[in-house]
């Protein structure tokens, strides 16, 4: 009888998990080319589970219990002393939670959190795997926060830090970064998708077993996703993108928050000591101009979970170089902007199928709410006839396909944040059931009904 192995080779898939004995070019799972990575598997292990983990699970008997007799858990939370963090995350971190933070590098992700793990006031577990202490010692000087709180610890094996943790009992961990992580028991080679499982996994089991807080960073790929596998982000309670804009303004997002709502947006500067909150953010994308509103430009308030901001959208149409047309837009989805176009096309007879189109959004920030479409299609109607609107004027609604202007929720905020920001002039659905016209100052309010009225009414005033 041939000789059991004790071990062999695979090749895992770091993109999607999918391992095979031998490498392939492309993996037949999902597809993505060049993914496979070499890895010693030990034939002891439990299938599917590192050996550590297939050992308890092979003893450990679970039974069910009646929903009704199981304690509901408390969501008591900590604050980060950081306003605009704390209102992503839903008015603090929750305990016994996991919070994942991903964004580009240099963006501003340990400077966030060193800053909120000096304001918290609470016992900080600082685990950097990527700098050393002296590092970090020089940041938290440059930023000048209090430093009797916090603990640091530098180093990369999960099996240490669990030790540490054991001993200090902190109420709020940061590690820093997730992908530096690394634990014999999930392979040789750090970095990979077994390796950041077991290990995110095993901190996520303490934090939930105790009142405590975990932050992990993570690093993004150029796509601007979390890099490593999805399941990455299945076992934390929430996930937040940071973002960048050409500037130095940086957006806070909640992309999962299972304690909260993911429609909060914080919004901060970084200058020479730190992170900054913008605490009143409702003029910041819309630019101050001594002239007139040039060609091409449309203004409109949008909800970013509870506030309202004014941002400015920028329209550039110029003739296609070859016989495909192209739209370029990153911050509003290029599919709204070419649907937007074609109503334009086909309800107001202006062409735009041998136009290459250029559209940005003043600041920065990503548009998804379905109020800009008005504004949009305004925006591009200027930019191909050459006809700027008036700078007082904005507009809110939704566009159909058939040119109809849509109602949008919560209306009376959006208008009464535009007029006390000085636009006298603005155009609202005709059909807007949320908002009654004692509410709210109707003076220089037009409803309309459909965009060829719109047009009309701003571009042709004396028709």
């Amino acid at each position: 009888m041939a000789k059991k192995k004790s071990g062999g080779i695979a090749f895992r898939c770091s993109s999607c998990g999918y391992s095979q004995p031998k490498w392939l070019g492309r993996c037949p799972s999902c597809g993505e080319w060049n993914t496979f990575e070499e890895q010693f598997v030990e034939a002891a292990a439990a299938p599917g589970f590192a050996p550590a983990v297939g050992a308890v699970r092979s003893v450990d008997e679970a039974h069910p219990i009646p929903l009704e007799q199981v304690e509901a858990q408390s969501t008591a939370r900590i604050t980060t002393g950081i306003s605009e963090f704390d209102r992503v995350l839903g008015g603090g971190a929750v305990q016994r939670s996991a919070v994942l933070i991903g964004g580009e590098p240099g963006i501003g992700k340990s400077t966030l959190l060193l800053q909120a793990a000096a304001a918290t006031g609470q016992h900080v577990l600082y685990v950097s795997g990527e700098e050393s202490a002296g590092q970090i010692r020089g940041r938290a000087d440059r930023l000048n926060v209090p430093l009797k709180n916090i603990e640091l610890l530098c180093t990369n094996s999960v099996e240490n830090i669990e030790k540490v943790l054991n001993a200090v009992h902190p109420l709020v961990v940061i590690i820093d970064s997730v992908q530096t992580l690394f634990s014999p028991q999930a392979g040789s080679i750090p970095g990979t998708i077994n390796q950041l499982k077991y290990c995110a996994n095993e901190l996520v089991q303490w934090v939930k077993e105790r009142d405590a807080v975990l932050f992990l960073t993570a690093h993004v790929t150029k796509e601007g996703v979390i890099a490593g596998p999805k399941v990455l982000e299945h076992m934390v309670d929430t996930v937040i993108s940071f973002e960048r804009n050409e500037d130095d303004v940086r957006f806070l997002r909640a992309l999962k928050n299972r304690f909260g709502s993911v429609d909060e947006l914080g919004i901060f500067r970084m200058d020479e000591k730190g992170l900054a909150a913008v605490q009143d953010p409702a003029a910041l994308f819309i630019i101050q101009r001594q002239g007139e509103l040039p060609a091409g430009s449309a203004t409109v308030p949008i909800f970013e979970g509870s506030r309202v901001f004014m941002v400015e959208i920028q329209a550039l149409t110029v003739p296609a170089k070859g016989a495909m047309t192209r739209v370029f837009s990153d911050k509003v989805d290029s599919a709204r902007v070419s649907r937007v176009a074609a109503v334009l096309e086909k309800r107001i007879g202006l062409r735009f199928s041998d136009q290459d189109i250029y559209i940005n959004v003043a600041g920065g920030i990503r548009l998804r709410e379905p109020a800009i479409d008005l504004a949009l299609a305004l925006a591009l109607y200027s930019a191909r006839t050459d006809i700027p609107a008036q700078k007082t004027q904005a507009f809110i609604g939704e566009l159909s396909l058939a040119g109809e202007i849509r109602p949008v929720r919560r209306l009376k905020p959006l208008i009464k944040t535009a007029q006390g920001l000085g636009f006298s002039k603005l155009y609202v659905p005709a059909a807007s059931g949320d908002t009654e016209d004692g509410e709210v100052d109707m003076r220089g309010v037009t409803r309309v009904d459909n965009l060829g009225e719109v047009i009309k009414r701003v571009f042709s005033p004396g028709t």
